[in-house]
Protein backbone atom coordinates (compact mmCIF):
# COMPACT_ATOMS: atom_id res chain seq x y z
CA UNK A 1 0.00 0.00 0.00
CA UNK A 2 1.54 3.63 -0.91
CA UNK A 3 0.59 6.44 1.33
CA UNK A 4 1.03 10.06 -0.33
CA UNK A 5 1.67 13.33 1.18
CA UNK A 6 0.59 16.95 -0.65
CA UNK A 7 1.76 19.27 0.71
CA UNK A 8 -1.01 21.95 0.80
CA UNK A 9 0.48 25.16 -1.25
CA UNK A 10 0.17 29.05 -0.96
CA UNK A 11 0.62 31.41 -3.26
CA UNK A 12 1.14 35.03 -2.31
CA UNK A 13 0.44 38.10 -4.29
CA UNK A 14 2.70 40.88 -3.06
CA UNK A 15 3.79 44.64 -4.06
CA UNK A 16 7.03 45.93 -2.83
CA UNK A 17 8.64 49.31 -2.63
CA UNK A 18 12.17 50.15 -2.44
CA UNK A 19 14.25 52.92 -0.82
CA UNK A 20 14.25 54.92 -3.81
CA UNK A 21 9.91 54.39 -4.65
CA UNK A 22 10.22 52.10 -6.68
CA UNK A 23 7.12 49.78 -6.54
CA UNK A 24 7.00 45.91 -7.53
CA UNK A 25 3.84 43.24 -8.30
CA UNK A 26 4.69 39.72 -8.16
CA UNK A 27 3.70 36.28 -7.28
CA UNK A 28 5.04 33.50 -5.20
CA UNK A 29 4.74 30.41 -3.25
CA UNK A 30 7.69 31.48 -0.57
CA UNK A 31 7.45 35.26 0.08
CA UNK A 32 10.07 35.32 2.78
CA UNK A 33 12.30 34.23 0.48
CA UNK A 34 10.92 35.94 -2.36
CA UNK A 35 11.77 39.30 -0.55
CA UNK A 36 15.35 38.16 0.62
CA UNK A 37 16.20 37.58 -3.76
CA UNK A 38 14.53 41.42 -4.76
CA UNK A 39 16.68 42.41 -1.70
CA UNK A 40 19.71 40.51 -2.44
CA UNK A 41 19.40 41.15 -6.12
CA UNK A 42 19.29 37.98 -7.09
CA UNK A 43 16.93 36.01 -10.03
CA UNK A 44 14.77 39.42 -10.49
CA UNK A 45 15.67 42.23 -13.21
CA UNK A 46 13.37 44.72 -12.77
CA UNK A 47 14.42 45.21 -8.69
CA UNK A 48 18.26 45.66 -9.15
CA UNK A 49 17.55 49.18 -9.29
CA UNK A 50 16.16 49.61 -5.78
CA UNK A 51 17.63 48.67 -2.40
CA UNK A 52 15.91 47.83 0.87
CA UNK A 53 12.60 46.66 -0.57
CA UNK A 54 9.52 45.92 1.65
CA UNK A 55 6.34 44.22 1.66
CA UNK A 56 3.69 47.21 1.65
CA UNK A 57 0.60 44.83 0.55
CA UNK A 58 0.46 40.54 0.14
CA UNK A 59 -2.94 38.38 -0.48
CA UNK A 60 -2.62 34.42 -0.02
CA UNK A 61 -4.46 32.27 -2.18
CA UNK A 62 -4.87 28.53 -2.63
CA UNK A 63 -3.94 27.88 -5.98
CA UNK A 64 -1.59 29.37 -8.50
CA UNK A 65 -4.70 30.24 -11.16
CA UNK A 66 -6.23 32.96 -8.79
CA UNK A 67 -2.89 34.75 -7.53
CA UNK A 68 -1.61 35.23 -11.27
CA UNK A 69 -5.19 36.47 -12.30
CA UNK A 70 -5.04 38.80 -9.14
CA UNK A 71 -2.02 39.82 -9.88
CA UNK A 72 -2.58 40.75 -13.77
CA UNK A 73 -5.25 42.75 -11.59
CA UNK A 74 -3.10 44.57 -9.98
CA UNK A 75 -0.86 45.46 -12.43
CA UNK A 76 -3.77 47.05 -14.14
CA UNK A 77 -5.09 50.64 -13.46
CA UNK A 78 -7.70 49.16 -10.99
CA UNK A 79 -5.10 47.35 -9.04
CA UNK A 80 -2.80 50.61 -9.32
CA UNK A 81 -6.41 52.86 -8.32
CA UNK A 82 -6.62 51.01 -4.99
CA UNK A 83 -3.17 51.20 -3.59
CA UNK A 84 -3.63 54.66 -4.11
CA UNK A 85 -6.74 54.63 -2.23
CA UNK A 86 -5.40 52.67 0.63
CA UNK A 87 -2.41 55.37 0.25
CA UNK A 88 0.26 52.30 -0.67
CA UNK A 89 1.31 54.47 -3.64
Amino acid sequence: MRIFYFKSMKYSLYVIKSLEGYYYTGMTEDLKRRLSEHNNKTKSFWTKRGTNWEVIYSEEFDNKKDALKKERWMKSGHGKKLLKEMGLK
